[in-house]
C-alpha cells in the first residue's frame, strides 16, 4: 500500500495518538519480528500481531524504512 507523501505525513503524526506507542516503539517493535523481506508482510503482521489497522501499519512500515535507508546511508 503506497500512500502520498501527504496522506503518510498525516498517518504518522497520528500514530502516537492512535495507536498509544511512539514510533521508535513500532520500529522496535519491526526489529524485533520476524524478519519478513516484503513491505507488506511487515505491515500484515504488524497490524494481525497488534490490532492496528493496515493503512497505521504500512505507513509505520514505509516509516521504519525511511528511517532504516537514512541510518545505513541510502536516499
Amino acid at each position: 500500500m503506497n500512500h502520498s507523501p501527504e496522506t503518510q505525513t498525516k498517518l504518522i503524526a497520528r500514530v502516537p495518538t492512535i495507536t498509544g506507542r511512539e514510533l521508535p516503539e513500532w520500529f522496535q517493535a519491526i526489529d524485533n519480528g520476524p524478519a519478513f523481506l516484503r513491505c507488506d508482510e511487515r505491515a500484515n503482521w504488524l497490524a494481525d500481531e497488534h490490532g492496528l489497522t493496515h493503512g497505521y501499519a504500512a505507513a509505520i512500515v514505509h516509516e521504519h524504512e525511511r528511517h532504516r535507508h537514512n541510518r545505513m546511508g541510502f536516499i
